[in-house]
């Protein structure tokens, strides 16, 4: 009997196996990992310029582009979060992919990486360190100007 580790995800025990080239994962996970060295964190500090740019604060009697202004901050706020953490957790994705490949690579071609397997090499902490978020100026905070809020 197949330890339960050794199995299949439940959804898929209908479906048959699945086959894995590693050396291709290997290939896959350099790829992906000099994708993100090379071509997307060099860019991070061109976006955060532009995230930065400064914008002048609203006229607090039109109450529509105060909120609409603060929709914003939030949204660019959210958009940061998102940018700066998708390089390190494609980083992430990269050294799993590795983690696997490596653990697998003297396997014959027929051998089934074990669920846990994958668990634990997606559920390890060791992604690089991301980059500090840049600070964004709200345009709608009292702190550089008369604003009334609603």
């Amino acid at each position: 009997m197949i330890p339960e580790e050794g199995r299949p995800a439940g959804w898929l025990r209908g479906y048959g196996g699945i086959e894995a080239d590693i050396r291709q994962m290997r290939e896959f996970a350099d790829r992906l990992q000099d994708e993100v060295t090379r071509n997307y964190a060099p860019h991070l500090s061109y976006i955060a310029d532009d995230m930065k740019a400064p914008v002048p604060n609203p006229a607090d009697a039109f109450i529509e582009l105060v909120q609409f202004l603060q929709a914003h901050h939030e949204t660019q706020q959210a958009t940061v979060h998102t940018v700066w953490d998708l390089g390190p957790a494609t980083g992430h994705l990269a050294d799993a992919a590795g983690r696997i490949a490596d653990q697998y690579v003297h396997t014959d071609a027929f051998s089934a990486a074990r669920v846990a397997d994958v668990e634990r090499a997606l559920g390890r902490s060791g992604m690089a360190g991301s980059r500090p978020l840049p600070v964004l100026s709200d345009p709608t905070s009292t702190v550089d100007g008369p604003v009334v809020l609603p």
